[in-house]
């Protein structure tokens, strides 16, 4: 029987160890990075210390305090932490079971949603929200109450790769004035069905170059402002804390090392002391800092994956599936040899560690909170061949997403 470890460490191989151990980043290193994404994605680029970061410098740039931002019910707590940090209000709306984003559906009635519950506060306004409540204007948008935050963007993330309907999603945010800002953190390289690429379509685009992302440099982030900002913010200039720095070059070596260990079964001892011991973070404890850039060494490894990036017409960047008893599912799994228990959503905003600080609004997202009870996503960290005796027991288990 085969053993791995997933819990912390990646499919890095040899040769990415030693990328990340002896690339020597220059002055320039960063500047050649800004420059490619400016030209790509055309707009300022700004690089940042992580996506986090790198999504709150986009909010803080179109966006006044207050204001609410449309936010996928299925998402990590790096976007509320992004949204919140930028001094802004999230407006959770549920999405589709077939690829894990909102559509057009899904807004209308997260609109109707938020209209009724304002409606429902606001007692001498509730005939007139009642009034207006099929041209999903809710919540601020035609609100009599002056004080009402408006709602005036939406962030599009296109979940676990999958795209997005966005001339839809484009025309709803024409017709609502809503901003929409790019969220490329698991999408980075793939085309819309119209045949534009991600990230060329917003007012901005957000990137996260951290451990199992399109772009993939254990840390870091970037940031292209495409349309004219309404806030001046300044671009990080502040050098990497030597800790994140060390961590960044040496995560890759803890991983693969990892790997090794885990055939005798001490591969996860080894990475909970290394996380104990804070020579290793995990991705959601990153904190958002919005004065310090990626070190040299990263920009220099992620220009040369964007220059690689072949993502359009490849598989999302996890594949995922849904079943009827998760837990039974990954006990069989791991009695095969395959440990999933790193799943990326165990709650509609996760990690579960965080879930609380959200009071996410689970009557209004039913469908994030079934796909967090029941999907089970395949890491990135095992070969394409070697999942394939996990297939055969998921599908034994497999539930269809009915809506």
């Amino acid at each position: 029987m085969r053993h791995y470890y997933l819990g912390q460490a990646a499919n890095y191989s040899g040769g990415e160890v030693l990328k990340h151990l002896f690339t020597v980043g220059m002055p320039n290193d960063c500047a050649n990075l800004q420059r490619y994404l400016a030209k790509r994605y055309g707009g300022e680029a700004m690089l940042c210390k992580n996506g986090r970061s790198a999504l709150c410098l986009a909010l803080k740039a179109y966006f006044e305090p207050g204001d609410k931002v449309i936010v996928n019910g299925f998402t990590c707590y790096a976007v509320y932490e992004a949204v919140i940090a930028a001094g802004l209000k999230p407006l959770f709306v549920d999405i589709s079971r077939d690829d894990l984003n909102f559509n057009i559906d899904a807004l209308s009635e997260g609109m109707k949603s938020v209209n009724s519950r304002h409606a429902r506060s606001g007692p001498s306004s509730r005939a007139e929200l009642r009034s207006n409540r099929s041209s999903l204007v809710a919540d601020g948008l035609e609100s009599t109450d002056s004080h009402a935050p408006k709602i005036r963007g939406i962030i599009v993330q296109n979940s676990l790769g999958n795209p997005v309907d966005i001339k839809k999603i484009e025309k709803f945010a024409k017709d609502h004035n809503l901003t929409i800002i790019e969220d490329l953190a698991h999408c980075t390289g793939v085309k819309y069905t119209d045949g534009r690429e991600c990230g060329t379509v917003g007012a901005a685009a957000a990137f996260s170059f951290g451990k199992d992302k399109s772009i993939d440099t254990i840390s870091g982030g970037a940031v292209v402002l495409r349309a004219p900002v309404k806030h001046e913010i300044a671009a990080p200039s502040q050098i990497p804390q030597l800790s994140c720095h060390l961590r960044a070059r040496f995560y890759p070596l803890f991983g693969i090392l990892s790997r090794g260990l885990s055939y005798v079964h001490l591969g996860g001892i080894l990475m909970r002391s290394l996380v104990k011991i804070h020579w290793v973070e995990k991705s959601a404890d990153n904190r958002l800092d919005l004065s310090r850039r990626i070190s040299r060494f990263e920009a220099k490894l992620a220009l040369v994956q964007f220059k690689q990036l072949k993502r359009s017409g490849e598989p999302p960047i996890r594949e995922f599936c849904f079943v009827k008893d998760r837990e039974a599912v990954l006990k069989e799994l791991a009695h095969a040899g395959y440990y999933f228990d790193g799943l990326w959503y165990k709650q509609p905003v996760s990690p579960e560690r965080y879930y609380k600080k959200v009071h996410f609004p689970e009557k209004d997202c039913p469908n994030s909170v079934y796909v967090a009870e029941h999907i089970v996503n395949l890491p990135t960290y095992y070969a394409r061949s070697d999942l394939k005796r996990a297939r055969q027991i998921i599908e034994k288990h497999r539930e269809e997403a009915h809506e």
